[in-house]
């Protein structure tokens, strides 16, 4: 069984923890990785922890980005741009309740595009 991936890029990784944290209330089969904070833990956001993060999610059925803030987007915008063997996707909505509700739709087995057109509708 292939669930689509959610990965949480903040710039906090105590932030993207604790959503991850949240989404296990609801799910635990569906991949959901953190990837927040720099290399060192600071904030920030990290080219290398967003790769490494998509790549875990990535259960053959594509992932489901979700970021806080400004650079975030940019640094995910970029990687997207690169990666070539995932089925990757950006979406705009709030990184807790989008993902929440990403987390939700996966559970019940839902394709990348139907999920992503989910949110799309409940986000705007």
């Amino acid at each position: 069984m292939s669930y689509t991936g959610i990965v949480l890029v903040s710039h906090s990784s105590k932030v993207a923890e604790g959503i991850k944290e949240i989404i296990r209330e609801v799910t635990k089969e569906v991949p959901v990785v953190a990837a927040g904070g720099t290399e060192e833990n600071e904030i920030g956001t990290s080219v290398e922890k967003i790769e490494q993060a998509i790549h875990q999610a990535d259960g053959g059925n594509g992932v489901l980005v979700f970021y806080d803030i400004g650079s975030a987007k940019m640094n995910v915008e970029m990687l997207l741009e690169t990666v070539e063997d995932v089925d990757a996707r950006l979406l705009e909505a709030p990184i807790l309740e989008g993902s929440y509700v990403a987390a939700v739709e996966a559970s019940m087995e839902k394709s990348v595009d139907d999920i992503s057109q989910a949110i799309k509708k409940s986000f705007g």
